[in-house]
């Protein structure tokens, strides 16, 4: 079995999050910014590569303002910044368009992404889904991530459900879901984390 090369990226865990129009819903955010540090810490113990991403909406944006205090990481981790960290600015869901970060990833050896952040119901899932086109294995950490609650035309969900039924629906086919301590020590143990796949996943539900 190849061990995996992995980088942590750690996705908008930014204040807009916790003081500004975003509060994050499930799991409490309070609770799951302190597995996103957890998960920062073992990566670093492993000498696992850590991106750091913020999103920016432009200087005129209610939300996701560069120049407003909501867009500055959460202290938990600003307080902790590290100029070992490949820091990133990016403008859409994905971690990945008009950021290079993909080149970056694979100059440095990186086979396995494994994200954190917010929000479980945006940024999280589209860039679980685009690391398959572009060639990476990918992991999402279920307690270091975080939903809102939705309501719209529609329909309304809660942040728990939402933020549960896209864990399942990623760990299905789009990534190999853990949490930040069963991650950390799959990296300890150097071996991938194990996932399902659509036909499991169909059997598993066929009694529902």
């Amino acid at each position: 079995m190849t061990a995996p090369r992995r980088a942590l990226i750690v996705i908008d865990s930014q204040q807009e999050y916790f003081t500004g129009l975003l509060p994050i819903q499930y799991p409490p955010r309070e609770e799951s910014i302190q597995r996103i540090v957890a998960a920062v810490e073992a990566a670093e113990q492993a000498g696992i590569p850590v991106v750091m991403v913020q999103h920016s909406a432009g200087e005129d944006a209610p939300v996701f303002n560069p120049g407003k205090e909501e867009w500055q990481l959460h202290p938990s981790l600003e307080e902790r910044r590290s100029g070992g960290w490949k820091t990133v600015v990016k403008q859409y869901s994905s971690v990945f368009p008009g950021t290079g970060l993909a080149g970056w990833l694979r100059e440095n050896g990186v086979d396995t992404i494994t994200l954190a952040g917010y929000m479980t119901n945006n940024c999280i899932i589209a860039s679980a889904s685009d690391a398959e086109i572009h060639g990476f294995t990918a992991e999402v950490l279920s307690d270091a991530t975080g939903a809102i609650n939705i309501s719209n035309s529609a329909g309304t969900v809660d942040a728990k459900t939402v933020h549960t039924t896209l864990m399942a629906l990623l760990n299905s086919n789009f990534a190999a879901v853990a949490t930040t301590e069963h991650w950390s020590q799959a990296v300890q143990a150097g071996v991938p984390l194990e996932k399902s796949n659509l036909v499991e996943s169909a059997a598993g539900g066929t009694g529902l």
